[in-house]
């Protein structure tokens, strides 16, 4: 069983940060890419960060240069270092997994459960 969690989500203030960190447990063979998405109320789920499992970044443009991903790939975890964030950043920010279970099996996506971002002062 693959699962992921979350944690590092809360309430902050307009041109604060959070970290929020996700940590992959169970039995991995191998884990591809690490990505956070997030769905604001009323509106569809997108693509914050990803990061490869080699460390290739990719960011939305309504992040960049705000928000940095990182990933430890011995502690099978990725952050999201979110700086000067802004209350359109308010969502619910989903961790996801793209990862091989067992050697040889195919990739399989996982979600993580959520955890609300709020910017609000």
């Amino acid at each position: 069983q693959v699962q992921l969690v979350e944690s590092g989500g809360g309430l902050v203030q307009p041109g604060g940060s959070l970290r929020l960190s996700c940590a992959a447990s169970g039995s991995i063979f191998k884990i591809y890419v690490m990505a956070w998405y997030r769905q604001a109320p009323g509106k569809q789920r997108e693509l914050v960060a990803r990061i490869t499992s080699n460390n290739m970044t990719n960011y939305a443009d309504s992040v960049k240069d705000r928000f940095t991903l990182s990933r430890d790939n011995a502690k099978r975890t990725v952050s999201l270092q979110m700086n000067s964030l802004k209350p359109e950043d308010t969502a619910v920010y989903y961790c996801y997994a793209q990862a091989m279970p067992t050697m040889g099996s195919p990739w399989y996506v996982y979600w993580g459960q959520g955890t609300q971002v709020t910017v609000s002062s």
